[in-house]
């Protein structure tokens, strides 16, 4: 089954890595993710990621000088068309919380696990497979469509 047919309804958050595959063009995933940004950028998938996202790609162009990368990143996270960069609030951390207290997972995961819940989303794609399962979340790994 193709990437977008297994979004399914509803909002789909993306993982940090996700934005990195597609924004720097890695050769194994681009060709899955370019036709999925396609339809945000259209409107016809609504995506959401968490403001930890942003933290999370910046710094590698940062660290390495990289103002113009950075730049990208920033524009496409902050004005995409389709994309909703969610805040992370105080219902936000509190769920996260509940999420690590249950599972273990890392904070920066369970950040990104809990805006897509508060969020509504059905489905959650990343690469990391050490990613808990989660009632009414789909995982959908990455690599499974390359």
């Amino acid at each position: 089954m193709e990437l977008i047919a297994s979004v399914g309804r509803g909002p789909l958050a993306l993982d940090s890595a996700i934005f990195i595959y597609f924004i720097e063009q890695h050769p194994r995933y681009v060709s899955v993710l370019r036709p999925l940004f396609k339809k945000i950028d259209h409107g016809d998938v609504l995506a959401v990621t968490s403001a930890l996202t942003l933290l999370e790609t910046l710094v590698v162009p940062y660290r390495a000088g990289d103002r113009d990368l950075a730049a990208r990143y920033e524009t496409i996270l902050t004005r995409g068309q389709g994309l909703t960069l969610a805040p992370i609030d105080q219902p936000i951390l509190r769920l996260a919380a509940e999420i690590r207290a249950a599972t273990s997972v890392r904070t920066a995961d369970a950040l990104q696990l809990a805006t897509a819940l508060a969020t509504k989303c059905r489905a959650f794609l990343t690469n990391d497979r050490r990613l808990p399962v989660l009632p009414g979340l789909t995982v959908l790994q990455l690599e499974s469509f390359a």
